[in-house]
């Protein structure tokens, strides 16, 4: 897989305003935020989108993922209200960066279709 912006942020080599991290992911406020509280958690293995998941191999870190956004939506005061998780697969999914992201939005009520 080729470098991505994301693999700059988890080595360090771009910036980011980083609210969460352990050894399998790492969690950052969106630079385009789409509601108050707009967090992306990835993992720090590259995996480029949802259909190369192993269901074996990567269990541990979807489980990581959901942890953190878990812990993260009670940090930001928003766990309570409520919040949505999502994940963007490919080209007409609206995925634009390909390593494996959950989008983690709340702070207003969501309402379907986003907006």
């Amino acid at each position: 897989m080729s470098e991505t912006i994301f693999s700059k942020i988890i080595k360090r080599e771009i910036p980011a305003d980083i609210v969460y991290e352990n050894d399998t992911v790492l969690a950052f406020r969106d630079i385009n935020p789409q509601a108050p509280v707009h967090i992306l958690i990835i993992p720090k293995e590259e995996i480029p989108t949802v259909k190369n998941l192993d269901p074996v191999r990567h269990g541990e870190i979807l489980s990581a993922m959901h942890a953190a956004a878990n812990e993260i939506a009670v940090a930001e005061g928003i766990a309570d209200d409520g919040f949505r998780l999502v994940y963007n697969c490919c080209k007409h999914g609206g995925q634009e960066v390909y390593h494996l992201h959950m989008h983690l939005l709340g702070g207003r009520q969501m309402k379907w279709p986003p907006g």
